[in-house]
């Protein structure tokens, strides 16, 4: 019996540049990411995705790009992980160091996927297109992708 979290990620986009953030503690330390988290009670998605953003990065965004939907399953783990990714190509603010992450911005060209989630691979190159998408990805421990589905789709 499985149960779901829902969380968010958020990709700040500004080409030639991607913001990432180096995890500094808790799930994914270590690894560049997005900026994102758990879903409050009382919060919408969106409302979650632009509070994470506020809190990992120092910015706030007044829209942001539903993008994809991306369900994780951890081998021995009975929680599967709903991420709901939202991607900006604006915002308000400079990024700056919280306790969980450090922001950092990498060129399109240069993004350090060796340093990343196994999947980002996968998926970012849609998001980067601006491409919606659906996915599922089950790892077995924290590096290796066992077998995955990804779909473009035309609406999320």
């Amino acid at each position: 019996m499985f149960t779901s979290k829902l969380l968010t990620l958020v990709m700040v986009v500004q080409p030639p540049r991607i913001l990432l953030g180096m995890k500094k503690r808790g799930f994914g330390v270590g690894r560049w990411n997005g900026f994102g988290g758990k879903v409050q009670t009382g919060e919408t998605i969106e409302q979650a995705a632009k509070r994470e953003l506020w809190e990992e990065s120092g910015l706030t965004v007044d829209t942001l790009q539903k993008v994809g939907e991306i369900k994780f399953e951890f081998v021995g783990s009975t929680e599967i992980l709903h991420v709901h990714i939202f991607r900006t190509d604006s915002y308000n603010g400079e990024p700056v160091e919280s306790e969980e992450m450090r922001p950092q911005w990498f060129p399109l060209e240069n993004i350090p996927y060796d340093c990343m989630w196994p999947d980002d691979v996968i998926w970012l190159p849609l998001l980067l297109q601006k491409k919606k998408f659906q996915g599922y990805f089950k790892f077995e421990g924290h590096d290796k992708i066992l077998n995955y589905t990804l779909e473009q789709v035309d609406d999320i």
